[in-house]
């Protein structure tokens, strides 16, 4: 695709978004005390890592709409209890605990940072920078392993990758996975930690949290990346043992500087951008096409299917890890599939869904089957970043989401 029509694409879905973009932007209203952020549609609450990435797009529209992700935070940090567990859910009515205590995902410091980055102004974190230290230290005291000095998920479908075949929702084997995309987020909310304190002035913070980055960093490359194979893994709490599946999870780590650009580079090309495994003809997928439980299911109950659909948020991801490593034609081409994708959806449906079929590029979930009372809602949420993708390929103003290092 020529840049002009990168930027024909571009065009056309920025005029759907404008549209639909307002679903996803609630007023405060009951027990969320500020305007909230929901994937709209399907989804009336406001969640984790979906309000975090809308917040995110929302950002990079201007100083203004940075807002919204500062209001993401406070209405998390504000429902952080005395040991500092948080719910990854919360409705108008209250917190929303689902599948078990369901924690929040590793996002609160990251939202902080880039909510504050683009004004320059980091003050309004103070009042809540001590609830946002004991989110940190919640998930050290339920989550982290000292043997390994890894994180694990609670259960599969609290990494947001619901049935990812790399963890498991064997309520008998909880917290069961040190898991690549947990502990990358994770590094990346110590970074964040570190430098809010730093701009807090609150040094011998900004000391601690650079410490635990730098040994989690650490961690990640001497048991979660597997040279002979050329790729990061999961592997399992109890034994060690790598759980050798090329799934959605194992590219997050791309996102964060923690292998050397030539082991980044092996990695994409024999798994990501390669047909065999990730990548198809509407994008790269959640599970390699070469698994044994590679499906692309119509599933959103119990749980949404990651074991092959299309999903944009992981491909805004992906994205990332692309640019990281120097694949910049391939981004543009990511770009311009997804982009096609949504505006064909959008065009058919009047918006869109939350992921897509790999081999047909056929809009799955949510059908109005699946909605309530049978009426077809759609989805908007995270899909907001593939104007972020379409604006990094038609005018190179890519959203990475960089910290520093």
């Amino acid at each position: 695709m020529t840049r002009q029509e990168m930027q024909g694409l571009l065009k056309d879905l920025s005029v759907e978004y404008d549209r639909l973009r307002p679903q996803s932007i609630r007023p405060a209203e009951g027990y969320l005390k500020y305007d909230y952020l929901i994937p709209a549609g399907f989804y009336k609450q406001m969640w984790d890592w979906d309000g975090f990435f809308i917040g995110v797009h929302l950002a990079a529209r201007s100083k203004e709409e940075a807002k919204y992700l500062r209001y993401w935070v406070l209405n998390f940090v504000t429902n952080i209890d005395a040991d500092g567990y948080v719910t990854g859910r919360i409705t108008t009515a209250g917190p929303g605990p689902i599948f078990g205590k369901f924690p929040m995902k590793p996002f609160l410091a990251q939202g902080a940072y880039f909510a504050s980055q683009g004004r320059g102004d980091f003050s309004w974190i103070k009042p809540v920078y001590e609830g946002m230290k004991k989110a940190q230290e919640y998930r050290e005291k339920t989550s982290f392993d000292d043997r390994y000095g890894l994180f694990s998920w609670d259960i599969g479908i609290a990494s947001g990758a619901d049935n990812n075949p790399a963890l498991t929702n064997d309520e008998n084997d909880r917290s069961a996975v040190l898991a690549a995309d947990v502990n990358a987020l994770q590094l990346r909310e110590y970074i964040s930690m570190r430098e809010i304190a730093g701009r807090l002035g609150k040094r011998s913070d900004r000391k601690a949290f650079g410490r635990k980055a730098e040994k989690l960093k650490n961690a990640i490359r001497e048991h979660l990346w597997f040279p002979e194979d050329a790729s990061f893994f999961n592997i399992r709490r109890d034994s060690g043992a790598p759980l050798k599946r090329v799934t959605y999870s194992n590219f997050v780590p791309l996102i964060q500087p923690v292998i050397p650009l030539e082991d980044g580079r092996r990695m994409i090309t024999r798994y990501l951008w390669n047909r065999d495994h990730m990548l198809s003809d509407y994008g790269l997928r959640s599970l390699s096409r070469g698994d044994p439980d590679y499906n692309n299911a119509n599933i959103i109950k119990p749980y949404s299917n990651w074991q092959g659909p299309v999903w944009p948020v992981a491909n805004f991801l992906y994205s990332i890890a692309l640019k990281q490593y120097g694949f910049d034609r391939e981004a543009e081409e990511l770009a311009a599939m997804l982009g096609n994708l949504l505006l064909a959806d959008i065009r058919s449906c009047g918006t869109m869904h939350e992921d897509y079929d790999a081999e047909t590029g056929a809009p799955l979930a949510p059908t109005a089957e699946q909605s309530e009372g049978g009426v077809f809602t759609g989805f908007v949420g995270w899909n907001l970043l593939v104007e972020n993708m379409l604006e990094g390929a038609a005018r190179n103003n890519w959203l990475l989401m960089e910290l520093p290092e």
